[in-house]
């Protein structure tokens, strides 16, 4: 199969399963948006599961791409980490696909499919241990760092910034990070005098 029909079917299967979600997404759905037949969807994907891991795959290493604009080791670890972050955020709440793979809704409608899921949120931190070894190496953050469980919990926090009320403005959702970021990189404790 050439590369643009199958980036074509790719496409329309993200968008029908952000619409209706895994369960009610249709393949005949997809093949007629993506100007195919059901059996062309069929030699992309060797079945819906994998059609949808495939989608997931792609809007992740999208995502992942689109972070990694922002990282520039000549900026200050802390402001990189800020950035990064917002990209983040911004990306999340326009693909909702990315969205619900991070807040573990994808892990409850493919359970078997859990450590193919872990992969993607894998792929979803590396952005981040390069901002952490880039901190590191910058000497603003502490070279003990064990940067994948700290981008592993930065990526958990990340997420309980994300309002639940999905009607917030963006203004508040960049000043939720913004705070969450500071409560990590500053902590609770006052600034010795």
């Amino acid at each position: 199969m050439d590369a643009a029909k199958k980036d074509c079917i790719l496409l329309q299967a993200a968008r029908a399963f952000a619409r209706f979600g895994f369960k009610k997404a249709s393949i005949d759905e997809i093949a007629r948006e993506a100007g195919v037949g059901k059996g062309t969807v069929y030699l992309a994907a060797e079945s819906k599961e994998d059609l949808f891991y495939q989608v997931l795959h792609r809007e992740v290493r999208a995502w992942q791409a689109e972070c990694a604009r922002v990282i520039d080791p000549r900026v200050p670890a802390p402001e990189l980490l800020r950035k990064l972050l917002a990209t983040a955020m911004d990306y999340v709440q326009k693909h909702p696909l990315v969205l619900d793979l991070l807040q573990g809704e994808t892990l409850r409608t493919m359970p078997d499919w859990a450590d193919r899921l872990e992969e993607l949120r894998a792929i979803g931190r590396q952005n981040v241990i390069e901002v952490l070894r880039i901190g590191i190496r910058q000497k603003a953050f502490r070279p003990e760092l064990e940067v994948e469980t700290v981008a592993s919990l930065l990526q958990d926090f990340q997420l309980a910034t994300y309002p639940q009320n999905k009607t917030r403005g963006d203004f508040e959702v960049q000043e939720r990070v913004r705070v969450g970021l500071d409560l990590v990189l500053h902590g609770l404790s006052a600034s010795p005098a």
